[in-house]
């Protein structure tokens, strides 16, 4: 099996970098630090069975996240910004480079397609971020709404929630029969009487009943039945999230009461950042000059709103930029791919 320990015994790391936001200069003195690196793997693992091949290793936490060569190449092809942001590691967050590793010149890998990869993963964090705010600021009581809460009676031309229909009648859910009435969605005539009820327990559907042809109905019920799927759908996502959720970061986002994951927005503006110097000088920047405006924002000292207005129009200047940037459309393939070899070659010896 191949660890991080048997990558270090057998000298097969080939880059040790320190990342994240030690790596952005955005670290404060509660930073983890992260490390990702690049490694090649022994000759029979590269040489055997497709099954052999191990593109990652990572320790529990995924702190520390090493790339085979040749998945760390694949990735620098497709401009991952993570992988970009390794080869570019400013030199004070080096730990280890094996000279062969200087045989990548950057320059291959910066093309057009960094504004969908940069970009576009900033864009889809902001789309995370709208759904995060809707979950902080509308949470849900973990008791379940029962579907009886999504029908309403029409009685004497009026519209009444059920349950307060049941208790003025002194009636149960129970006592009720329902009958649906043709030519009309999620409608039913609604009887008194010895029949099914309304609803069992885990009903996810109003129950129909039996009813002889002479019996007239008392009222009758309509059921929001895409309004309870959609509540439903809703509350297992909720839910999930919770359970999920990481709670420090989620302490942090609800003390500063802004409503919004500060550290991802944060993060989401790094990479328009990033994307923005791509375009303009031709290079990622690693560490970032506006360290104190980018801490503002994971602090939580703006509003969502005008976070999200000028993700909006940072998103736009990123556009505009890429469009007039003379930047390739698409990486050095061959010349990426060519050294990926000699170096393989140069290894294996």
């Amino acid at each position: 099996m191949i660890t991080i320990d048997y990558l270090k015994a057998n000298n097969l790391i080939l880059l040790e970098c320190i990342s994240g936001s030690r790596a952005y200069g955005l670290d404060t003195p509660s930073s983890d630090i992260d490390i990702k690196g690049v490694f090649y793997l022994p000759k029979p693992y590269c040489y055997g069975l497709h099954d052999d091949y191990v593109p990652q290793v990572s320790n529990q936490t995924n702190d520390v996240v090493y790339y085979e060569l040749g998945r760390f190449v694949d990735l620098l092809l497709q401009n991952n910004p993570n992988i970009m942001e390794l080869l570019a590691t400013p030199s004070d967050k080096i730990l280890y480079k094996h000279p062969i590793m200087d045989k990548f010149n950057p320059d291959w890998f910066i093309s057009k397609l960094c504004q969908k990869t940069f970009a576009g993963f900033a864009l889809s964090q902001i789309k995370k971020s709208r759904g995060l705010n809707k979950k902080i600021v509308n949470p849900m009581s973990k008791e379940k709404k029962s579907l009886l809460e999504f029908c309403v009676v029409f009685d004497n031309q009026k519209s009444v929630d059920l349950t307060d229909w049941l208790n003025k009648n002194n009636l149960t859910q129970s006592q009720i029969g329902l009958s649906k009435m043709s030519h009309a969605s999620h409608m039913y005539a609604m009887f008194v009487g010895d029949y099914r009820g309304i609803i069992h327990d885990d009903s996810q559907e109003v129950l129909l009943s039996s009813i002889p042809k002479d019996v007239s109905p008392i009222a009758y019920l309509s059921f929001n039945q895409m309004g309870y799927s959609k509540y439903c759908q809703d509350y297992k996502e909720y839910w999930e999230w919770v359970e999920k959720r990481n709670h420090e970061r989620y302490e942090s986002t609800a003390n500063h009461g802004k409503g919004y994951d500060a550290k991802n927005i944060m993060h989401t503006f790094r990479l328009l950042y990033t994307a923005l110097d791509i375009a303009k000088f031709g290079r990622v920047i690693v560490k970032r000059d506006n360290r104190d405006e980018l801490l503002a924002i994971k602090s939580g000292q703006f509003d969502y709103d005008d976070l999200l207005q000028k993700a909006d129009e940072l998103i736009k200047d990123v556009e505009l930029a890429f469009d007039q940037s003379d930047v390739p459309e698409i990486p050095e393939h061959y010349l990426a791919i060519k050294t990926l070899i000699e170096i393989r070659e140069q290894l294996y010896g």
